[in-house]
């Protein structure tokens, strides 16, 4: 788990890579926006859902200040999920630690049944091989019973 908490976030299905962004910087970037805007060269997108309809009547520092505001929010439930991610990681790796363990035990269970098993046949033919003896000096007693008699 300690590996795992020193990597960024490699992948995750509809969310953007942090390796993908290898020499990005969030702070360049914002301020390009903003150079941008200030001198009026971003065009309008009509189908951009990032700012809400009314951001149109919005003047272009509250723009700035919601979207960083998103920006903001986007960056905690990144790192929400970065957290978790984590998490499950440390569940994962004691999971397998127990199923590691689990196994072992496991193993060690089926030698001492094998030999067990093997103890139990040697007994039965021990057993058996005393009964066999105890079969015969019985007829012996009865044999000698009727000589004597």
């Amino acid at each position: 788990s300690s590996k795992i908490r020193n990597m960024e976030v490699q992948s995750a299905d509809g969310i953007a890579v942090l390796e993908d962004c290898i020499g990005f910087s969030l702070t360049k970037t914002i301020s390009k926006v903003e150079e941008k805007l200030k001198k009026g060269v971003l065009p309008d997108c009509q189908d951009d859902d990032i700012i809400p309809r009314a951001g149109n009547e919005m003047g272009t520092e509250a723009q700035i200040r919601f979207l960083k505001a998103k920006l903001r929010v986007t960056q905690e439930d990144l790192a929400n999920v970065v957290f978790e991610c984590r998490k499950k990681d440390d569940e994962n790796q004691n999971l397998e630690t127990r199923l590691k363990d689990t196994e072992e035990e496991n193993t060690r269970l089926q030698r001492t049944i094998s030999l067990q098993q093997s103890q139990t046949e040697k007994y039965k033919m021990l057993s058996q091989e005393a009964n066999r003896k105890t079969e015969e000096l019985q007829q012996e007693v009865t044999a000698l019973e009727k000589v004597l008699q």
